[in-house]
């Protein structure tokens, strides 16, 4: 299998920070359940992380840092995230970073990148409000116009890091009329306000992530300079919605570090608990759950893998595959992770039990991530707002488009290319019907065709991944023709048969992009992905969720799925489909010997 180098800096990462079982490394599952219990700030880790330099990574290589892609990006977060999505959230609130990457001037930029970089500093975001939720326009925080500035007045609340960060994103009234144009988003420097005039609310106790610094900020008479204004008056709800679609895809990471974490330790009691004169992992049942596990994580690799590359080729239709990813992923792997609990029995309700309790605080930390930045509900939203302009866009393509879209599709989904820099510039409110994904299935189909003619794929698994390619294009048809003959209006109030409607679509991109993702990496990732008995099981267990199918196609593709599984556990390696090698679990000799010769 090839080597990828946007995965090198998680691996080192990986590396640096040990095996999570063993007690004495730096976020140790022992360590963060220690931190869990005592709901206190992780102080200590965040700063390892730090002097490790990570922090360099979520800067751009044109203000003094060293991030190059997305796709790297979302790697090193899920190897923070499978020990702990506290840290992993809390350390990348700096993602945050990128709406002043954005939209801010030379001089904020290279403000707030040496901030990052050399005071170790942190942000927050302030948009939502205790009486408003996610209704942003009607926020009662004003920013009101003064020489030289504004005067903030209200609150904030809640918000991630409101106390213990430097730097808040706050979105504030500046209109008192309202209207998409009343909010304007400031970069308030707490360390340039008058003390007397802003104030921190008290700590959050929360059901999980109980370390976090879960608040908010408020702001009395506060006078802010025009300098942290982030562009003109009138353009924050813009870079919100903008921001969002950085930030929801990124959410996916969280969620991918904690469905690995669910996983191992689950199997890792499955290969060596016995009962009943078996291991749990050699009974059918417990084996098959822990299968569709490995087979879900597959799916979400295939949906968020190319994400994160397409927001260096197609930004500009971001406005659907961030809210298509933010739902998608973060619930399925939600449901996965509440699925293979059945397996661990009775002890997976007992916290100290199995491998210091990680998959209980996982079980709780990983509940909030389909809320971030928008739950499931508000993505819904979002992308139905969308689905007639996507139909109406998918029945106008032309061969000169197919063409166009052909090329973009290879450089997307294959992992060997190289993706251009990130231009944020390119980031569109609304994709205009837009969504390379899907309205390249017919490409994909062509060229599964095209693999009858040669001799490197099983002709029967040819055979099926036909069928139920062409089964994904059924129902996009049939979505398509139940688009064109609906009536909804613009606003809030939708009808809950068109959510429906657009789960399906998330749904029907999944299948797509899982397709996409294996036909142009066939040759790099490995003899296991090459082979497709996975992406037969995948499709279909995504198809079983859209029309009645049998519970499965073949026993022995589930079993060389499971085979592949504990490969990979007993390799200690990533559960990817481009997977790495994990931090290394010394022996006793090992580190014997290793301190031997450091003597």
């Amino acid at each position: 299998m090839k080597k990828l180098k946007q995965y090198w800096t998680a691996e080192a990462l990986e590396k640096d920070l040990g095996d999570p079982l063993n007690p004495d490394n730096p976020l140790s599952y022992k360590r963060v359940i220690e931190i869990d219990e005592s709901e206190e700030f992780p102080h200590e880790e965040i700063r390892w992380l730090y002097d490790w330099k990570l922090q360099h990574y979520y800067i751009p290589t044109d203000c003094g840092g060293e991030f190059t892609s997305f796709e790297e990006f979302v790697a090193f977060v899920r190897v923070l995230s499978r020990r702990d999505q506290t840290i992993g959230i809390a350390f990348t609130t700096l993602f945050w970073s990128f709406l002043n990457w954005m939209a801010g001037t030379p001089e904020q930029k290279q403000k707030l990148a040496r901030f990052i970089m050399d005071d170790y500093g942190a942000m927050c975001l302030g948009y939502s409000e205790k009486e408003h939720g996610s209704d942003l326009i009607n926020g009662d925080l004003t920013a009101t116009k003064v020489e030289g500035g504004y005067i903030l007045n209200g609150e904030k609340w809640p918000i991630n890091r409101a106390t213990i960060s430097g730097i808040s994103f706050i979105l504030a009234k500046t209109d008192a009329n309202g209207g998409p144009k009343c909010l304007t988003l400031f970069m308030v420097d707490k360390r340039q306000l008058d003390p007397e005039k802003y104030y921190n609310l008290p700590k959050i106790y929360t059901h999980g992530v109980r370390a976090s610094d879960m608040s908010g900020i408020g702001f009395k008479d506060c006078f802010v300079p025009d300098s942290m204004r982030l562009r003109e008056e009138g353009d924050g709800l813009e870079l919100a919605l903008k921001g969002f679609q950085i930030t929801r895809m990124l959410c996916a990471a969280f969620s991918h570090g904690a469905a690995d974490t669910a996983l191992r330790t689950t199997l890792g009691f499955a290969v060596n608990r016995v009962i009943y004169n078996k291991n749990v992992m050699d009974l059918p049942q417990p084996r098959r759950t822990l299968v569709d596990a490995f087979l879900d994580i597959l799916i979400c690799d295939c949906e968020t893998i190319p994400a994160a590359r397409g927001f260096h080729i197609i930004a500009e239709q971001f406005s659907v595959w961030a809210s298509v990813v933010k739902y998608f992923v973060t619930v399925r792997l939600e449901e996965m992770v509440n699925s293979v609990y059945v397996v661990l029995g009775s002890r997976f309700y007992m916290r100290e039990e199995h491998e210091f309790g990680i998959f209980q605080k996982l079980l709780r930390d990983n509940s909030i991530i389909s809320m971030f930045d928008g739950s499931s509900i508000v993505n819904l939203h979002a992308l139905i707002l969308q689905l007639r302009p996507l139909t109406k866009y998918r029945a106008k393509r032309n061969s000169r488009t197919m063409s166009a879209l052909k090329t973009r599709l290879e450089t997307i989904f294959s992992l060997e290319k190289l993706v251009p820099p990130f231009e944020p510039n390119n980031l569109e409110l609304f994709g205009r019907g837009m969504d390379d994904s899907l309205q390249g299935l017919e490409i994909a189909l062509d060229m599964l065709e095209g693999l009858k003619n040669s001799d490197e794929v099983d002709p029967e698994i040819l055979e099926n991944l036909l069928m139920l390619g062409n089964l994904v294009l059924e129902e996009l048809n049939a979505h398509d023709e139940q688009i064109s003959q609906s009536k909804f209006e613009y606003g809030h109030d939708q009808s809950p048969e068109l959510f429906e409607i657009a789960k399906k679509y998330c749904t029907l991109h999944a299948a797509s992009a899982c397709l996409h993702t294996w036909l142009y990496n066939r040759s790099i990732l490995g003899e296991f992905f090459a082979r497709g008995e996975w992406l037969v099981l995948s499709l279909h267990r995504l198809l079983r969720t859209l029309r009645p199918l049998p519970y499965t196609l073949s026993e022995v593709y589930v079993e060389n799925v499971a085979q592949e599984l504990l490969k990979l556990y007993q390799e200690n390696q990533h559960f990817s489909i481009a997977p790495f090698q994990l931090a290394h679990s010394q022996t006793t000799e090992e580190k014997t010997h290793e301190l031997q010769l450091q003597s």
